[in-house]
């Protein structure tokens, strides 16, 4: 058994981060129109771009994100690739299964159940159905849950910033997941389209893990939210690129392009990192 595996979820986050020295998450958000020509005529050519971007990236990153809409597209095809791509994550770099799951207590131990069965150590949740919808992906302390409580998306101020006894929806998200860590494995998904906010909801939950989507395509300030988003020691945020990595060239370099995108965005991350440090 790897060591992590003994870990709680929180504690296996900073302990990633400090060996890999990296925030870096690439999601594996596959569409097979946007895949070099070269690799789509190849057998099994989903796996094998995968397989590629992760042997390319692996050096810089802390997690790999794949978002399973783009596997259940492709149906049984799909969850097949999907669990070989999961297995094929080197050991030490997290896998997180962006699924966003949420629905009554007998139903949610069904989604924990075939979600962590295909090998993921995390998963993201959606928490408008309340605790008996999220307790069955924390009841082991070694895997858990990022709950979306602020997402990078436009259509989030229709909800979660409306206001409730003074107080936006998505800071009493923060609260409530901040009581429900009390296995030590709970994290929020927090949008870096939201900048400015993001640091609220550090100061609303100053231990949790973060997994921070937004960057890159969508226009998110890098600066800002790793300086907001990470804890006092730069650490706990996990900032995901999907786009930007997956598809910086439709030739036959991809990979290797792949592979000088995410060693720059990395570096750069890092590079904020250590200003905060400093200050």
């Amino acid at each position: 058994m790897y060591l992590y595996d003994k870990m709680k979820l929180n504690d296996r986050v900073r302990q990633c981060i400090r060996e890999r020295d990296s925030l870096l998450c690439v999601g594996l958000d596959v569409d097979p129109q946007k895949i070099p020509a070269h690799i789509i005529k190849k057998e099994d050519p989903i796996f094998l771009f995968n397989k590629l971007i992760i042997d390319a990236t692996a050096d810089f990153v802390v997690a790999y994100k794949p978002n399973l809409a783009f596997y259940e597209a492709l149906g049984q095809n799909g969850w097949d690739i999907l669990k070989r791509t999961v297995d094929y994550i080197p050991e030490g770099i997290l896998k997180i299964g962006d699924a966003k799951r949420g629905d009554i207590g007998s139903t949610a131990r069904k989604y924990a159940q075939s979600l962590f069965d295909l090998g993921f150590d995390a998963v993201t949740v959606n928490p408008y159905l309340g605790w008996d919808s999220v307790e069955p992906f924390v009841q082991d302390e070694n895997r858990g849950i990022f709950v979306l409580c602020l997402t990078s998306n436009p259509g989030s101020k229709d909800f979660q910033y409306l206001s409730f006894k003074g107080e936006s929806l998505y800071h009493i998200i923060a609260k409530k997941s901040v009581e429900w860590n009390r296995r030590g494995n709970c994290g929020l998904v927090v949008g870096a389209t939201h900048p400015d906010e993001v640091k609220t909801v550090r100061d609303i939950a100053p231990d949790l893990s973060f997994l921070i989507p937004g960057i890159g395509a969508q226009g998110g300030d890098l600066e800002t939210v790793v300086l907001s988003g990470t804890d006092p020691c730069g650490e706990m945020a996990i900032i995901n690129s999907s786009r930007n990595i997956l598809y910086a060239s439709p030739r036959e370099d991809f990979a290797e392009v792949s592979r000088r995108e995410s060693k720059k965005l990395r570096d750069r991350i890092n590079d904020i990192r250590r200003k905060k440090e400093t200050k």
